[in-house]
């Protein structure tokens, strides 16, 4: 068994996306085999691109991305689609070469099935954009949860409102969860070890001014390209009735958090597929699926264990954060 936890990390190529494979690859005890895109809240080129230049830019190289071609039902919002185009058109990322950063040719879903059915150990799964591409790797084969040490999801709101906004909608879902309502229920049932991390923990750690103004005191390589992917983040949103979190970037964390600085509820829960309130995930003893979710994390020592690895020269790994 090795040392290090093999980690496929699957993204929609969001700002905080972005942000999470910078912060991924600086964990200590992660071993990252490879990187799958779902074309959700981005737009694929646009998401492939910035992928290999972090990677490039981080010194790894040696691992292969994976873009998806499936597509859920209720698309992201273009302005947020297009939003995450900057994150490449920043200096640093615009001096960063990512022409050997290798691209596979298979669809996502397919790359991920491959992986798992050949993985020497159990791998752990860590998805912050649409459950789309797990969910299609586990249609096709089933006993692959048995390949899977378990899945650290960014989805769902259990037990608080939801966050999407459209004019068919009850407001109970998040957005993950309802670009893809299917196949989050997919994998809600699959019996796959599953940790939620929804709304429920993520509300309490908005990016706030505070939080941006001691990334920059860092004054680093790491510290001021992820201040500059995050200031872009600071109109955009609030005017659509949002404020920026760190959505993906608390799920990120969870792999390396201490036990102590989160609650785990486990319970029932289910999955609607259907308006008014598709990609609703709330607790349901009758016909529900147990899973676990993250309730709520001690969100100053998330804060401050963020600011931590995104410090720092980009190739030289920081020392783990203890506190």
């Amino acid at each position: 068994m090795s040392s290090t936890t093999p980690v496929i990390f699957d993204h929609d190529g969001g700002i905080d996306d972005l942000l999470s494979l910078i912060l991924l690859l600086r964990l200590p005890n992660i071993n990252v085999v490879g990187v799958t895109i779902t074309p959700a809240d981005c737009y694929p080129d646009d998401a492939l691109l910035s992928t290999r230049k972090i990677l490039s830019l981080t010194g790894n190289s040696h691992i292969p991305v994976s873009v998806g071609q499936l597509t859920g039902p209720n698309p992201f919002p273009p302005e947020w689609r297009a939003q995450p185009k900057m994150c490449h058109a920043t200096p640093t990322m615009l001096r960063t070469s990512h022409d050997d950063v290798k691209v596979e040719s298979k669809a996502a879903h397919e790359w991920m099935h491959s992986a798992l059915t050949h993985a020497a150990e159990p791998v752990t799964v860590l998805m912050t954009g649409p459950a789309t591409n797990l969910a299609a790797a586990l249609t096709q084969s089933p006993n692959l949860v048995d390949k899977v040490q378990k899945v650290v999801w960014m989805g769902g709101a259990v037990k608080v409102k939801g966050n999407v906004a459209m004019h068919d909608h009850d407001g109970s879902a998040e957005w993950n969860a309802y670009w893809d309502p299917k196949a989050t229920k997919v994998l809600v049932d699959s019996g796959v070890n599953l940790l939620l991390v929804p709304l429920d923990a993520t509300n309490d750690l908005p990016v706030s001014w505070d939080f941006l103004q001691q990334l920059a005191v860092k004054n680093t390589p790491v510290s001021d390209l992820s201040g500059q992917f995050w200031a872009s983040t600071v109109t955009s949103i609030p005017s659509y009735e949002f404020t920026y979190f760190l959505w993906d970037i608390l799920s990120t964390c969870v792999l390396a958090l201490p036990d102590t600085k989160l609650r785990i509820e486990t319970g029932q829960v289910a999955v609607s597929t259907t308006t008014p309130n598709a990609g609703h995930t709330y607790p349901c003893d009758e016909t529900g699926s147990s899973i676990s979710w993250v309730a709520s994390v001690d969100a100053d020592y998330v804060r401050e264990m963020v600011i931590h690895y995104l410090s720092g020269e980009f190739c030289q790994s920081p020392v783990p954060f203890v506190k």
